[in-house]
């Protein structure tokens, strides 16, 4: 970004400085006056296409940082860039050069419309409607192409309060610690645009890996008996009960909401900094695997009890997710449609409410 920026302010730097003693002698009668301007912007239309290629080429390679474009593809669009440029000097320069040899063979006060004539070269003297700079005016379909890009990608982490709806129970109820059950979300999400003028509505997806946990209360823990997981009472003090499901899952938002439309002379980008945004979706993936820790003292020993089995959760995941967010930060809330532990007599279903972060 900032390379582009100097190049831009290159091409304003040759326009100030080399092109005022241009601007004077051009509006002089003297034909020898007026060729000797005429030759000093054939050197500016060398130096402002070359810029202009600098620019078109910087362009290109974020292109190729991005991943968007491969380096043959990079190489092809370089030469393409490099080919026109140096035929727009060409031409421009044969322009400027039939204006002098047309004053050469004239007498002095030959009458001609030279704005008319500068302005096929990409240039107007003097105080044309628009403004000019220095008394020179780049014509904007000189200038390179804007670049857009629809789409965009962050990486993703939200983190907050984990539980289980239960049917038949009230979330007060919940067999669960309220505080002590968290989740912990990973990913990384892309972001399009829907339509082509307005950024209104975009298109979010990614995947993400979930780790939901949860912490029986009352000294419990996980037992898996056949086909069923219940929670049973444990026979010494546990100091800690956890089960964590960990599920990898590819998430999708419709997204909307206000921005902001940045045009700079390469490109131009649609931002939602400091922006209200809602996005309302779901997920679906599956278990990777599962995990219960206890911790707790036997004989005055301290003892910690990894058990990694699938206590007959849910293979398949899926559900609902939605997030209120400003800036990067949002209020984020899921829940699983599917069944924490399959064919049980009574279903639970995860739920998480927590802060969400999208980092562009």
């Amino acid at each position: 970004m900032q390379t582009i920026t100097k190049y831009l302010a290159l091409v304003v730097l040759c326009v100030s400085v080399q092109l005022i003693n241009a601007q004077d002698t051009i509006q002089n009668v003297n034909n020898k006056d007026k060729i000797k301007a005429l030759k000093e912007i054939k050197e500016h239309i060398k130096n402002e296409e070359r810029d202009f290629l600098k620019v078109e080429v910087e362009a290109i390679n974020m292109r190729l940082e991005k991943g968007e474009i491969s380096n043959e593809k990079a190489e092809i669009l370089k030469k393409e860039v490099a080919k026109k440029r140096a035929l727009n000097i060409e031409n421009r320069i044969s322009i400027i050069n039939n204006k002098i040899a047309l004053l050469e063979r004239n007498e002095e006060g030959y009458k001609t419309n030279e704005d008319e004539e500068l302005s096929k070269i990409g240039f107007s003297v003097g105080g044309e409607e628009g403004g000019s700079f220095a008394g020179i005016k780049i014509k904007s379909k000189n200038k390179p192409k804007e670049y857009d890009l629809r789409t965009t990608s962050d990486f993703v982490l939200a983190f907050g309060l984990n539980n289980a709806i239960i049917k038949g129970q009230k979330l007060d109820d919940s067999p669960y610690k309220i505080g002590g059950s968290r989740f912990l979300e990973l990913g990384w999400a892309w972001k399009t645009r829907v339509f082509k003028n307005t950024n209104f509505l975009r298109f979010k997806y990614g995947y993400s890996f979930q780790i939901n946990g949860l912490k029986p209360d009352d000294n419990k823990y996980f037992v898996q008996q056949g086909n069923q997981t219940v929670l049973e009472e444990f026979p010494e003090d546990l100091k800690k009960s956890k089960l964590s499901i960990t599920n990898l899952v590819f998430p999708v938002h419709f997204e909307f909401g206000p921005s902001k439309k940045i045009d700079k002379d390469t490109y131009f980008r649609y931002s939602t900094r400091n922006q209200f945004k809602i996005g309302l979706g779901g997920y679906a993936g599956f278990n990777i695997g599962t995990r219960q820790k206890l911790k707790y003292e036997l004989d005055g020993e301290k003892i910690k009890d990894k058990q990694k089995r699938d206590f007959n959760t849910s293979n398949l995941v899926y559900g609902l997710s939605g997030y209120i967010a400003f800036d990067d930060v949002a209020l984020y809330v899921k829940y699983d449609l599917s069944p924490i532990f399959k064919d049980q007599i009574v279903d639970q279903n995860n739920i998480s409410i927590g802060i969400r972060f999208d980092v562009d």
